[in-house]
């Protein structure tokens, strides 16, 4: 594999970037559409040029000084990161146009975050993780109060730029902190080399906490969790899909690559102060505060933003066994990616589909009757909300399968994940909130008028295939991820 194969995708998408701002600031609805659809175009090529790199990634190769790395992790999260950014292109113009907020900067903002969530996931130096972190995050916080007559929204984006600022500062200083204790390392390679001899060093272990703190603000894991409600309920939902599909995989990735190459050292990872222990606790924290906070919600945005902090639980759960030296752990991990990506996408564009400009109808009881007036969206939904909750024959049950068999394999994870499985049953009951209203409710109120859109439908129809492929036949992507 080349360096420019390994390139490719970022270079598509920076550089889509770049044109589709132009026509964007252009005057014109047409101007404006065509701009999504060049971003859609340059999503796609970007998606195309991933799984064609994807099979000649024998190893891991170094390029552009030894500041990125090309494998199949990094490869098949390209192709998460694109499909998941074309879906919502597709999708969010639409959206915009129903709602009167379709400006020409979104699909330019969403290809930046996309430009980010690439660099994040092939970064091999800090310096070039700090970068992807905040060009991923400066476009998302735009992102968040794109609908400009929004006052939630601006709220939203406000508490998410204040968070992720903080964050950076954590970041920088662990990294600063890094620097001095290994001798100027900044690489993942370099700082492995010495980590040994650093982890003895008090300074070493609290940067190496610090940036910890950081990469778990970007995960939304308990208890840096508090920017993310707000943010996805003030943002529009197709945004707030992106955001859980896309940023999370990103971060998952990044802190996955991170930790498990430059601190890794089993003095680092297993000490007295190991972080492998520590994210198990954070784990542990995360998905039991996720899924009883998520019990109390009748707003299903922030419902599903309370999901999202318990399945960074489970994600971390992942992470902690990787830690351990469980050498499936990785594969499993990038199996719930994927998995996660689609469904959580998927029911989010549900939630966008389902209300029109005068009512969202994001309250439980506004799906009420959903199946006997749109009974394909009502069946999308409930299998999107069965592979949250991690049931057969869905994606969401083997990605729980495979990631907490691995955990297992470890007896100091062996309680995490008794824990895991008895939230993933509490989880069961909120999910099957709207899948009651749905289908054994009455409609009291105005009837379902949903905006007309071809390309939702499509969207829709991709994501339930690949929701239920992953559930049916979940060998060929676990042989890929392996």
């Amino acid at each position: 594999m080349t360096a420019e194969m390994a390139l490719a995708p970022l270079l598509v998408t920076g550089s889509a970037a770049c044109l589709v701002l132009l026509l964007g600031v252009l005057a014109g609805a047409r101007l404006r559409l065509a701009a999504t659809w060049t971003a859609v175009v340059a999503s796609a090529l970007a998606l195309l040029a991933a799984a064609l790199a994807l099979p000649q990634a024998t190893g891991a190769q170094a390029i552009l000084s030894d500041m990125w790395i090309a494998d199949r992790m990094a490869l098949f999260l390209d192709l998460v990161i694109a499909a998941v950014t074309a879906m919502t292109l597709v999708s969010f113009y639409p959206f915009a146009r129903e709602h009167d907020f379709d400006r020409g900067e979104f699909p330019a903002l969403v290809l930046l975050v996309s430009a980010g969530m690439i660099m994040v996931v092939h970064a091999a130096h800090l310096l070039s993780l700090l970068i992807g972190i905040e060009t991923m995050s400066l476009a998302a916080y735009v992102l968040v109060a794109c609908r400009y007559r929004s006052s939630q929204g601006a709220e939203g984006a406000l508490k998410y730029f204040l968070m992720g600022a903080l964050a950076t500062g954590f970041f920088v200083y662990g990294m600063a902190l890094v620097y001095g204790t290994t001798g100027g390392e900044l690489s993942f390679a370099g700082i492995a080399n010495h980590a040994g001899v650093a982890g003895n060093n008090p300074l070493f272990l609290v940067g190496v906490y610090l940036i910890l703190v950081a990469l778990l603000f970007k995960v939304a894991a308990v208890p840096f969790h508090m920017w993310l409600p707000d943010a996805y309920e003030g943002a529009p939902t197709p945004v707030t899909g992106f955001m859980a599909a896309g940023i999370k995989a990103a971060a998952v990735g990044g802190l996955l690559r991170l930790f498990g190459s430059a601190f890794i050292h089993p003095e680092v990872a297993l000490g007295h102060a190991g972080w492998a222990r520590l994210i198990g606790l954070v784990a542990l924290a995360s998905m039991t505060l996720g899924n009883l906070a998520a019990i109390r919600q009748d707003n299903v945005k922030r419902m599903l933003a309370y999901s999202s902090i318990a399945h960074a639980g489970y994600l971390l759960v992942g992470v902690a066994a990787a830690g351990f030296g469980v050498p499936s752990a990785q594969p499993a991990l990038l199996f719930y990616l994927a998995a996660y990506a689609a469904t959580t996408l998927g029911a989010f564009v549900v939630v966008a589909w389902v209300g029109h400009r005068r009512d969202e109808r994001l309250r439980v009881d506004d799906w009420a009757g959903l199946a006997r007036k749109r009974p394909a969206l009502a069946l999308a939904m409930t299998l999107f909300l069965l592979s949250l909750a991690g049931v057969p024959p869905t994606g969401g049950f083997f990605a729980k399968f495979f990631l907490f068999r691995a955990a297992v394999v470890r007896p100091e994870l062996i309680w995490l994940v008794v824990a895991a499985v008895l939230n993933s049953v509490v989880s069961v009951y909120y999910y099957l909130r709207i899948v009651v209203a749905m289908y054994f409710r009455d409609r009291t109120g105005e009837d379902f008028e949903s905006y007309p859109s071809l390309a939702t439908g499509v969207v829709l129809v991709v994501l339930v295939a690949a929701v239920l492929m992953l559930g049916v036949l979940p060998s060929p992507v676990m042989a890929l991820v392996q």
